[in-house]
């Protein structure tokens, strides 16, 4: 039962470096504009303190365009 409290500690405060991070870099300015950019949110965020260590997560999707 300790230990799944630990883990869950570990695991906010993990997450809340990913937010302060994102926050950082103005990720929270305004609405995604692709799902690139909420990828690359959702991975800043995940990434927590590797984004100090010099870790700069992006992803690029394609996203297929109907055709005309």
């Amino acid at each position: 039962m300790r230990v799944r409290i630990v883990i869950g500690i570990l695991v906010v405060v993990w997450l809340a470096i990913g937010v302060a991070a994102a926050a950082q870099r103005g990720y929270f300015s305004g609405l995604p504009a692709s799902c690139a950019s909420a990828g690359t949110i959702a991975l800043t965020i995940g990434a927590g303190p590797l984004n100090y260590t010099g870790l700069n997560p992006r992803i690029a999707c394609d996203i297929p365009q109907p055709s005309p």
